[in-house]
Order: structure tokens, then sequence, then C-alpha cells
């Protein structure tokens, strides 16, 4: 493969990622909105995105199976298109089935390859650069996080909430159409055979053989203890700032200063994980995780929001580009779209009930701080079980 063609792909896999989680961060710009018009609990409106997740982690697996049989080229297009749909469709929600269907469904859907179908195939062809090859990638959900939630912003208070569902679900489905035919199997196909398709020292592994290890498990342990924080945070962060008396954009504007955290997050720990390995930044990301969220429990002022996100952001930035380079870390690339996939999975399950959690909380306590100390001792356990696994044996070239 040349090297045009990788960072070709590189490229349209940084803008698939910015417009999923850019869309998926959009979601709590609408939750006000959603909350004044129907009545809805938190815990409902929570209820969809949970839907969402579960959905994402299933299709994730089979997303994984068919990229590393496949490749992501139609893979990609296909849940793009569904994701896109979904959204358009929330402009005509008037019941909850349909905040399920619409968002939980489709959205999930188009969720759920965006990491197994641009990551995995990022893993495979730049071997020595996995970890900042996939923070670069990774810089594209910062840069959606940042430009998507204030545009939605915007066209809502232009246009009212739903034409701004149809304008970003028209808007989602073109764009990562486009940018999945720029994701091309033949490429990846090339790119595997020669020097990037190779795994760690002790040779790829098959998913039987990563589901008999114990560093599978304790990987999937680890991911559901920190990404119910890494979705519940972009949810309920902005409706808790206008909560402490932020106006609407003010609070939107909350997740623009994560996402240009996360971005100094995705490269700064991404290049570390080329040095230390994939398992050391682990532990990095989850030790300024529980310091976070620590505090963010303790805020009482929004400037604090501001100092919180700004802090937490580097952490969330940097677990989405490490797990990818980890897991082909300890098993190679021989499976890694199906391991990866799995493990992402085990996450989608904490990621589910954490935002409805977090809105149940509120609802019964009128106040997220039990919510925000349960994630803090979510992400201690996590920290415990990555300084539990061995170190990985990484090829020389790794």
């Amino acid at each position: 493969m040349s090297v045009d063609g990788r960072y070709s792909i590189v490229a349209c896999a940084f803008v698939i990622q910015g417009v999923v989680i850019g869309s998926m961060f959009a979601y709590g710009v609408f939750f006000p909105f959603l909350e004044a018009e129907f009545a809805w609990s938190r815990t409902l409106l929570s209820a969809g995105i949970s839907v969402a997740v579960v959905v994402m982690g299933v299709f994730a697996i089979a997303g994984g199976h068919l990229i590393d049989r496949i490749g992501p080229r139609w893979v990609l297009s296909g849940s793009g298109l569904i994701c896109g749909i979904g959204y358009a469709l929330m402009a005509t929600l008037d019941a909850p089935w349909q905040l399920f269907v619409y968002f939980g469904l489709c959205v999930g859907i188009g969720m759920s390859t965006h990491d197994v179908g641009t990551l995995s195939i990022v893993a495979r062809i730049f071997e020595r650069r996995r970890g900042i090859m996939s923070g670069v990638v990774k810089v594209g959900t910062a840069v959606g996080q940042m430009v998507i939630p204030l545009t939605v912003t915007a066209l809502i208070a232009t246009f009212g909430w739903r034409n701004a569902a149809v304008a970003l679900g028209c808007g989602v489905g073109l764009i990562l159409l486009a940018a999945a035919q720029g994701m091309d199997p033949a490429r990846i196909t090339a790119g595997a055979s020669g020097p990037g398709a190779g795994g760690g020292a002790g040779g790829s592994q098959s998913l039987g053989g990563a589901l008999r290890s114990r560093v599978f498990w304790t990987l999937c342990a680890a991911q559901f203890s920190f990404l119910p924080a890494l979705v519940t945070i972009p949810v309920h962060l902005p409706v808790h700032g206008v909560d402490m008396g932020m106006s609407a954009p003010a609070a939107a504007s909350l997740l623009t200063v994560l996402g240009a955290a996360s971005v100094a997050g995705r490269l700064g720990l991404g290049r570390t994980a080329d040095w230390i390995g994939g398992r050391a930044a682990m532990l990095v990301c989850f030790t300024i995780l529980a310091g976070s969220l620590s505090f963010l429990a303790l805020a009482d002022l929004p400037v604090m929001l501001y100092v919180f996100a700004a802090v937490y952001g580097f952490a969330h930035g940097g677990f989405f580009t490490v797990v990818s380079p980890t897991v082909a870390d300890y098993f190679g690339m021989r499976a890694h779209g199906a391991i990866f996939g799995a493990v992402v999975f085990s996450g989608t399950i904490g990621a589910a009930i954490g935002p409805m959690a977090a809105g149940r909380v509120f609802d019964l306590t009128h106040t997220y701080a039990p919510a925000f100390w349960g994630l803090a001792a979510l992400s201690l356990l996590g920290l415990s079980l990555i300084a539990s696994l061995p170190k990985p044996a990484r090829s020389a070239a790794g």
C-alpha cells in the first residue's frame, strides 16, 4: 500500500469518527427541549441512549466479524445511512417507543461500526505507529464533539428542534456514506499482506483463543468500568450545567471544552502508547478519570464545570485511543476486529446502564452527585484491573 493510500484511509476514518460521535453528543443538546415538550423524565430520556449503546455493542461484534472478512467500505456505508435516517426520523417524535426505535435502534446501529471499522484498519496498516495514528483518527471525534453540538444548538435556536433533527440526519447520512467510500477494501487487503499486518511477538490469536485468556476478560471488565463515564458525562453534563444556572449555549460549550481537551488526550496518550505500551497508557487514563470525576462530584460553581471538562477531556480522549492498540499488543491482528468488537461490547453493557442510572439518581435525589461518585468508584476498579495485567510481549516493530 502506498503512503498516500494509507493516509487517505486515515482521513476518511477521521471524518467518520467525527460525524458519528459528534452526532451522538448532540443528543444531550436535544435533552432540555424533549424534556420541556413531552414532560418525559430524565430516566426515560437517558434510556434512549442506553438502548443505542446496547445496540451499538451487539452490532459491533457482528460488524467486527464482517470487517475482518470483507473490509469496511460497505459495512460503514450501510451503518452510516441507518444512522442518518434515525436522526431524521426523530423529527416525528411524539411517543417514547419512537425514541427507542429511531434513536436507540437506528442511531445505535449507525454507531456500531465506527470504531471497529476504522481503528482495526488503522492498527493493521500502521504497526509501528498504531497509537499515534489511532490518536489522529480519534481526534476526529473531538472535532465532532466541538462542532456538531454547537451547530445543532444554533439550528434549534433558529429552526426548532424538529427541523434541526432533520438537518442533522440528512447531513450525517450523506457525509458518512461519502467517507465510507474512501475505506477501500482493496487497499486494506494490500496493507494486511504487508508489514502492517503483524501482531504481537507471541503471535496473533483467533477470537476463540482470546476468549480463553484472562487478559481478554480483564480488558472487557476494564472497558465496562470506564465506558459508563464516557457516555454518561457527555449526555448529562450540558443539562447539569443548565441546572447550575448556565444558559443552554453556555452549557453546550462545556462539550466544546471537553472535545478540545480530548484532542490533547488522543494525540498525547496515543503517542505515549507507542512508547510505553497500551497497558501503561490505560493506567494513566484511569488515574486522571478517577480524579476528575471526584472533582465533578464536589463542584458547586459553573466555572468548576469548565475545569472538570478540561481535565476529564484528556482522559476521555485517551481511552478512545489506547484500547485498540492494547488489544493488538496482546492478541495481534489475526482477528483484531472481532476481538476489539467483543471488548467494545462488554463496555457497552455498562455504558447502557450509566446514563439511565444517572437520570434515575437525579429524578430521585435532584442531584447528580451520587452518580458522579459511583462513576469515580468504577474508574478506580478499572485502574486496579489494568494494574493486574502482565506486560504484553510486543513485537520489535511495535
